[in-house]
């Protein structure tokens, strides 16, 4: 089965915020077989969203609509959803009385003519109700083609998904199994990835797809199938992926949703019961942010300095002047030394240090915008390496983020 999902709003068309209702609806749906075949971002205009309706039910079997059901006036996803069904909008008892509630027990005062106007349901409409907040999300079937409208606050559709729409789709679907399983690398770019892996690619069963995802400094390698029988499905699956992971076991780090490189870091830190602290400059605190993303971060991380102007890592880090006025602040030897440092302030078995010209200019810096150095302290010294990055400041600081994470992995692994 096939399914579109609509967004409506201005708001995410002139990027005032971001669709992240379509990304979670996808993966959610992709984990009950439902495959999804388009998505769609619309205006909240009567005549586009009747067109986008119609549109999807000539390509899909279900349609999954969020946003525009708020209490003004520039919510018309259900007046809409009345012209295209020739339906009229009825009182719910249900809806009312939830709406009554939230108000007397989060609000603590009476709702407004406009909010109970959000009980209004299509007559026709089954009614998804949603605890969370106002506004109910309604199920409606036209020419054997569901139509789900849900709120776009993404905890009240997340709720309305699991709760209400799910066990229905489960009820009235025959749904294929589909299965991904996707692998983390570090280090190598996707050509050069896809050439390591050739043979093995060309040997992959007709019924197994692989897929490069690749971003800043990582290539992720996702393996799908689908079918009627789901364990022989993951045991052909994971069987390919066991091979690919052989293939390129020098720079994997483990399967997306399973585990990370971050969270590799942690287990070997906690596992040799060894500490952490780092030094960002260029990086401005990437890298730690990444850490204390993961529960337990507190453990193994000692503490994080970003000493991002020159005096600061003088006077907090203990760099010599010396050393800086010789080499430059953005150098080898300044890297080595702030790692060195850092390690030394906060005790610490490893450390990371990062210094460079993430631009856009590069001011009275002797070397190109992009260059960073990054510098990794261990037990057994401090190592070092220069990379250029490229011009586009973002970019830069994302690609020495996962560089010195990359570092950071191989020089415990080398311990």
């Amino acid at each position: 089965m096939l399914t579109e999902i609509i967004t409506i709003g201005d708001e995410i068309l002139i990027g005032q915020i971001v669709d992240t209702n379509s990304a979670y609806i996808s993966k959610q749906l992709n984990q009950i077989g439902v495959q999804v075949y388009q998505i769609t971002s619309i205006q909240d205009e009567r005549q586009h969203i009747l067109n986008a309706l119609e549109d999807a039910k000539k390509r899909v079997d279900l349609v999954i609509v969020t946003g525009g059901l708020g209490p003004t006036k520039d919510d018309i996803t259900k007046e809409t959803f009345c012209e295209y069904f020739e339906d009229t909008l009825v009182e719910n008892v249900e809806v009312l009385q939830n709406i009554k509630e939230i108000f007397a027990k989060y609000i603590k005062q009476e709702p407004l003519p406009a909010n109970l106007k959000q009980a209004m349901v299509p007559s026709k409409a089954e009614v998804l109700q949603n605890p969370n907040g106002t506004a109910p999300g309604i199920w409606m079937e036209k020419d054997n083609t569901v139509f789900i409208s849900m709120p776009g606050v993404p905890y009240e559709m997340k709720h309305i998904l699991t709760k209400e729409v799910f066990p229905r789709i489960i009820k009235k679907y025959n749904r294929p199994h589909i299965y991904h399983k996707t692998l983390l690398t570090y280090g190598l770019g996707e050509s050069a990835v896809a050439e390591r892996i050739e043979d093995w690619e060309n040997k992959l069963p007709k019924d197994i797809k692989l897929a490069y995802l690749p971003s800043l400094g990582r290539v992720r390698l996702r393996l799908s199938s689908k079918g009627k029988d789901k364990k022989a499905l993951q045991k052909a699956v994971d069987e390919q992926m066991e091979k690919l992971n052989t293939l390129l076991e020098d720079i994997a780090v483990g399967f997306e949703n399973e585990t990370s490189i971050v969270e590799r870091v942690a287990s070997l830190l906690l596992q040799k019961k060894q500490t952490l602290s780092l030094a960002e400059s260029c990086t401005g605190g990437s890298v730690v942010k990444e850490i204390t993303a993961v529960p337990g971060a507190s453990t193994y991380l000692r503490g994080s300095i970003v000493p991002y102007e020159t005096s600061q890592k003088v006077s907090v880090l203990g760099v010599s002047q010396e050393l800086i006025d010789k080499h430059t602040v953005v150098s080898a030897p300044v890297a080595e030394a702030m790692a060195t440092q850092v390690a030394k302030l906060f005790k610490t078995d490893y450390a990371v240090a990062t210094t460079g010209i993430a631009g856009p200019t590069k001011g009275d810096a002797i070397d190109e915008v992009g260059t960073v150095f990054i510098a990794i302290a261990s037990p057994k010294g401090v190592v070092s390496q220069k990379f250029s990055f490229g011009n586009n400041r973002e970019r830069v600081i994302i690609k020495a983020t996962n560089k010195a994470f990359e570092m950071l992995l191989k020089e415990i692994l080398k311990n």
